[in-house]
């Protein structure tokens, strides 16, 4: 029976799920398959591991994996630092396994600012008025994507009183909620981080001895 590849991400904290979708969708993009990809917060763990290599070494052991994903927002740090961040933290490791860095600029909140639809309907604010997104090239220059992500998702959502405050509370699930509802990821295409993030998975597929894909 033919083997697929498995991927892990390490996640950053819980808001990270909202990755998965995106991580799905650019494998898919090189793979004859739709792959899983493993979703390792230990930051929910009782003895939760406090440095990123110990997240990192903990992610494996739990989600063994031949394809290794490690999320760092860049913030107000540069790709490249955060892609040696990534590197050092990895030198600890046991296991010599291929790694890609998910490193947005600044925010991964940025790379769901894409589709005002999905957004809207994320929100359930279906009679709404469609929101406004910044255009897609000054995604990476925004300086909180996370606030402006939260306040469109605020106002698509149409609510207000209490109703806002469990909007508010529940506001990571709706994040899921519009990643998974994205169905094209294409316009991060246009991103320096997204464009190294495929360049960079493109490369290690080609270097990894992949098994038969189904």
């Amino acid at each position: 029976m033919p083997v697929q590849l498995r991927f892990t991400l390490v996640a950053d904290g819980s808001s990270d799920r909202a990755l998965v979708p995106i991580l799905r969708w650019a494998l898919h993009q090189q793979l004859n398959a739709k792959p899983v990809v493993a979703f390792a917060d230990v930051r929910e763990l009782p003895q939760r591991p406090r440095t990123l290599s110990d997240r990192i070494a903990k992610g494996v052991e739990l989600y063994p994996c031949e394809l290794l994903f490690v999320h760092r927002d860049a913030e107000k740090e540069s790709i490249d630092k955060r892609h040696q961040e990534i590197q050092e933290a990895l030198e600890n490791l046991q296991e010599n396994i291929p790694w890609v860095g998910v490193v947005p600029i600044r925010m991964q909140e940025a790379w769901l600012l894409i589709d005002a639809n999905a957004l809207r309907k994320a929100a359930d604010g279906i009679g709404s008025r469609l929101p406004v997104l910044p255009p897609i090239k000054r995604l990476e220059k925004l300086a909180d994507p996370k606030k402006k992500l939260h306040d469109l998702m605020r106002r698509a959502s149409g609510s207000s009183g209490r109703k806002l405050k469990k909007f508010n509370r529940d506001l990571d699930q709706r994040m899921q909620r519009l990643a998974e509802t994205i169905d094209d990821f294409s316009p991060l295409r246009k991103l320096s981080a997204f464009q190294r993030l495929e360049k960079d998975i493109q490369q290690v597929l080609r270097n990894t001895e992949q098994p038969a894909q189904r």
